[in-house]
């Protein structure tokens, strides 16, 4: 390099310093001034900045900081901070937008923290008055009551919330019959950013300075620059609102205006009737246009909602088989019309007419409650699952929610398929046919160069299309940065001149969400796939289905798109698990999706700086559970647990981990060693300073009691049982019998009960080979690795598990079914088995051939019928179970034996390790008072309600109360309830065990519920 260019290069950097430096300075200053001024959270740290870098989109901006304030006067407190240090503010609600509009720059006001009061409902004028943080579905089940609902409602209604609504203008499924949030809201107070307070309604009190004038001054393009017929038109700013023959609506004019005019700190909303019963007809047509030309023509019968997908949605969700356990009528693409009623028959009556004015290919009609949740959540969920192709490739949102009139959208559906062909992209288009608005994820190419070119190219062509039809950029969601560069293609230079001018009325300094609408960035900027590495991570598990071949770790992280299912914090609808640790403490850190967030920040190394060395994830990690829920609950298959043991192998590597992770990670080894000392092992854990002294060294919570050993091994007890026994064993009737470590060491009552219930069923039992050699009836030491995956020793954990496949590579030639007992070492073996071998064909084989209880039964003793008990059942199921194995076996297994009623969804909250760490305890509970512990409870009330007699004779303290059965197969649920309420679960093997027992006559006492 020549001596000029040395010189050059030495300047440019000590100038990117120097900026770096100045910036630095500046943030310290503002962050200090925040704090003086504001009573909520001011975090500028590197996690909070990480986790406000971006929304639902493909856009990343990173922000400053993030401040929650308390309430409206702590808002304008830091709205003038911010005034003057002259930094913009963005603010943000769920953070499910996926325009980018929500994303961060500057500061990031987190409105959800405590503005999430409903101020007051008052049902005869059937209004609302809420701050901008309530989520919708907390709204929805206040005004319930009085049977009103707020009509509005997007597919993230569990989360999103009512000033996310107001800003991107949200509509939802229902809105053919209800409208947008625009047509919802009476009133709103309103924070500028140059300090005013207003009070926006219908009418020109409250509004800024000039905006009177600046509409009188153009109302001709005003009544001639937007489009007609749609119902859907929430693009650029809603100034026709305020044309004379409209009102004027200031309220409605601010709505959609994505948080560039200033901060909403309260709003008066409208409610609306909800029906009091429900029918929905699903509707069967060849392909999407039949089904879109179809939808209009149903308008007329008045529905609550026209919905369409595709087969191609249905087939990425599940293979085709249609809606979530609800088969679809026949067809190439459906539309689900929802209708009302005063009864069911009259919502009934209402869907079958539709249903034969509709002339579909193929239909029915559901108005049973279950089946329609079933149904909607295939339509509710598409926003995640869209983002996988059938085939496993990436697909992305950019050019999302457009609408146009609804009678031409058969035929725009037709031309934009043509398009992405055109342009060789595939998309699986979804939403709203009877307001003409379609959603779509496209596999557009975001990480080349080339690849963003041809994204631009075609968002530049798809928006003449959309303006073409008559259309509206934006159908739902706002512009955004995906859309504001083409507002100018839909409104042309007049018209998004006045909303320039519009802009400079309400925030003159230009301070509020910068970028957005008036101004606009380019629609390829601030991609947030640009700062990943372009090299794949080392990492230790196999990641199947991210990036072409498997392995890529930062496609896996990519997989969250930040719809944030994960940030429900009510009750979990169905039996879902996700997210308990976010339940528990309402923190976006705590959250699936927070999480992948630092993950990408990690991984892009901009903002979280030390990569896998990062205490920002490792804290986030910390309260993760693993309990594997959002690998089946999130719409996209985020893999938490997956990745939180991936992070710990790098973390750790090389340095010391947490005593936890010693004592618990290698728990098999312990317990192995331990066995012959059980009974003085026991006796010193009840002595509390011994146990006291171990639970420190352990780093074990104090709260805690550690677990008995059982005096006598399931191996040893095996042995005696299977002493001098001659067994033929039949193909399709043998079981491998798998000895994991908590049935084992700690509770051999299951195994001894499972081993009773396969004899009566007429099934024969393998063990796996011993040390020295293959005896039937020998236990054999292989093990999952369960404890070393969840505390990340992942090279520990490939050891265990190599030398497992060794020892059951004889026993897989024999093609049986390996029965785990213990849920979570079923999962082990189901996917981090397979993940972390994933080119040895025995961890495929042994995957394949694992099996849970209720499934062994079925699958060799089909036509054995379980000893009838007929009473109701409470309890949990398995998180583990829930996420990987499924309940559909154990379902029918309770039903053939006379248990009735619904185990609880959720997590107990000690899941494995994770309960008994030190510093768990709070959050552990605070998971089992979710779901489990509730349920358990109403049981109990439930059982004593029903006479004290009933039960009776059954074993002190079985069941949950004197007729409900507690069910827990996992050993830490069953400790979890036990060491919280002293309330005895069993799983369902020792149930079913007891039964047979009693039938012939024998005390249950002496047999496996007994022992141990």
């Amino acid at each position: 390099m020549a001596e000029s260019d040395t010189n050059t290069a030495a300047r440019a950097t000590a100038a990117e310093t120097a900026t770096a430096e100045a910036a630095a300075t500046a943030a310290t200053a503002l962050a200090r001034a925040l704090r003086t001024a504001v009573r909520g959270e001011v975090e500028f740290d590197a996690a909070a900045r990480a986790l406000t870098t971006m929304d639902a989109s493909n856009y990343r901006r990173v922000p400053v900081g993030v401040v929650a304030p308390r309430d409206a006067a702590d808002t304008a407190a830091a709205l003038a901070v911010c005034r003057e240090h002259g930094v913009p503010v963005v603010p943000r609600g769920a953070g499910t937008s996926i325009a980018g509009n929500a994303t961060g720059v500057g500061v990031v006001l987190d409105l959800t923290r405590h503005l999430r009061s409903i101020v007051s409902v008052d049902p005869q004028a059937r209004t609302a008055v809420v701050q901008p943080g309530v989520v919708l579905d907390d709204l929805r089940a206040a005004v319930r009551p009085h049977g009103l609902t707020f009509g509005p409602d997007p597919s993230t209604h569990s989360r999103c919330t009512l000033g996310g609504m107001i800003g991107n203008n949200a509509c939802g499924s229902h809105s053919v019959a209800w409208g947008t949030t625009a047509d919802n809201v009476h009133g709103l107070s309103v924070l500028t950013y140059g300090g005013d307070t207003l009070r926006l309604g219908r009418g020109w009190d409250g509004a800024p300075a000039g905006l009177r004038e600046l509409i009188d001054r153009n109302l001709a393009p005003l009544r001639t620059g937007f489009p007609t017929g749609l119902p859907r038109l929430i693009s650029g700013y809603a100034l026709h609102a305020l044309l004379p023959e409209a009102g004027p609506d200031l309220a409605r004019a601010f709505c959609g205006s994505e948080g560039t005019l200033g901060v909403v700190t309260e709003a008066t909303v409208r409610l609306v009737e909800a029906p009091a019963a429900r029918a929905l007809a699903v509707l069967g047509y060849p392909d999407e246009s039949a089904a879109a030309e179809a939808a209009s023509g149903l308008l007329p019968y008045g529905p609550l909602t026209v919905e369409g997908m595709a087969e191609d949605l249905v087939r990425v969700r599940d293979g085709g088989g249609g809606g979530g356990g609800q088969a679809l009528p026949r067809g190439g693409a459906w539309l689900f019309v929802e209708t009302g009623g005063a009864t069911p028959a009259e919502a009934r009556a209402a869907a079958m007419e539709i249903l034969r004015a509709a002339d579909p290919l193929d239909g029915m009609v559901v108005d049973d409650p279950a089946g329609q949740r079933a149904l909607w959540r295939v339509r509710e969920d598409a926003a995640g699952t869209a983002t996988r192709m059938a085939d496993g490739s990436e697909a992305w949102p950019g050019w999302e929610d457009c609408a146009v009139p609804p009678a031409r959208l058969g035929a725009y559906l037709r031309d934009f398929r043509a398009l992405l062909a055109a342009h060789g992209l595939r998309g699986t288009p979804y939403g709203h046919f009877g307001d003409g608005c379609i959603h779509v994820r496209i596999d557009f190419d975001l990480l080349s160069e080339e690849g963003v070119r041809r994204f631009r190219r075609f968002s530049e062509e798809a928006a003449g299309l959309v303006v073409a039809h008559g259309g509206s950029l934006s159908g739902e969601h706002g512009d955004g940065l995906a859309r504001s560069e083409m507002l100018s293609r839909m409104y042309g230079d007049e018209l998004t001149g006045l909303f320039r001018q519009f802009k400079d009325v309400w925030d003159p300094a230009g301070g509020m969400n910068p970028g957005v609408l008036a101004r606009p960035a380019r629609l390829d900027e601030n991609l947030r796939f640009s700062v990943l590495p372009r090299e794949r991570v080392d990492v230790a598990f196999g990641y199947p289905h991210d990036g072409p071949g498997g392995g890529d770790f930062s496609a896996a992280v990519r997989r969250c798109v930040g719809v944030a299912k994960c940030r429900v914090a009510g009750p979990s609808p169905g039996s879902e698990v996700m997210c308990p640790s976010f339940r528990a403490t309402g923190e976006e850190q705590h959250s699936t999706r927070g999480r992948a967030r630092l993950l990408h920040e990690m991984l892009a190394g901009e903002v979280v700086t030390d990569g896998w060395r990062s205490e920002e994830v490792r804290d986030a990690l910390d309260l993760c559970l693993s309990c594997k829920g959002c690998r089946s609950d999130c719409p996209v298959g985020v893999d938490m647990a997956t990745y939180k043991a991936e992070f710990l192998h790098h973390h750790y590597r090389g340095r010391r981990r947490p005593a936890a992770h010693y004592a618990l990670g290698r728990l098999p080894v312990w317990l192995r060693a331990a066995a012959p000392f059980a009974p003085v092992l026991n006796a010193a854990a009840r002595v509390p300073p011994l146990a006291g002294l171990a639970k420190r060294l352990a780093g074990i919570a104090p709260e805690r009691t550690i677990p008995r050993l059982a005096p006598e091994t399931f191996g040893r007890w095996l042995r005696r049982h299977m002493k001098g026994r001659t067994e033929v064993f039949t193909r399709g009737r043998t079981v491998i019998l798998w000895p994991d470590t908590f049935t084992e060491h700690l509770a051999p009552s299951v195994g001894q009960a499972a081993v009773r219930v396969l004899e009566a069923a007429g099934v024969g039992i393998v063990v796996p080979p011993g040390e020295r050699g293959g005896q039937r009836g020998r236990g054999g030491q292989v093990c999952c690795g369960l404890t070393y995956v969840s505390t990340g020793q992942l090279d520990q954990a490939r050891t265990v598990m190599r030398r497992t496949l060794d020892r059951m590579e004889p026993l897989l030639d024999l093609d049986l079914p390996v029965l785990v007992l213990e849920p979570s070492c079923a999962a082990t073996l189901t996917t981090d088995l397979p993940e972390l071998f994933p080119g040895d064909p025995r961890a495929a084989r042994l995957a394949a051939s694992v099996r849970t209880f209720a499934q062994a039964l079925e699958e060799c003793a089909p036509e054995w019928e379980p000893p009838r008990l007929d009473r109701a059942v409470a309890g949990q199921t398995h998180c583990h179970q829930h996420a990987v194995l499924g309940d559909a076996a154990d379902r029918r297994l309770r039903e053939r034996a006379g248990l009735t009623g619904e185990l609880s969804g959720g997590c107990c909250g000690l899941a494995g390790n994770f309960g008994f760490e030190r510093g768990h305890y709070e959050v552990s509970v605070a998971c089992a008072e979710d779901q489990l512990l509730p349920s358990v409870r109403a049981a109990e009330e439930a059982g004593k309600a029903g006479g004290a007699g009933r039960g009776a004779g059954r074993g002190a303290g079985r069941g949950a109360g004197r007729g409900a059965e507690l069910l827990a197969d996992g050993f830490s649920c069953r400790t979890q309830l036990d060491q919280l309420g002293g309330h005895r679960a069993r799983h369902m093997a020792e149930v079913l065990a007891e039964a047979l027992e009693e039938a012939r006559g024998e005390d249950p006492a002496d047999g496996p519920a007994g022992a141990g």
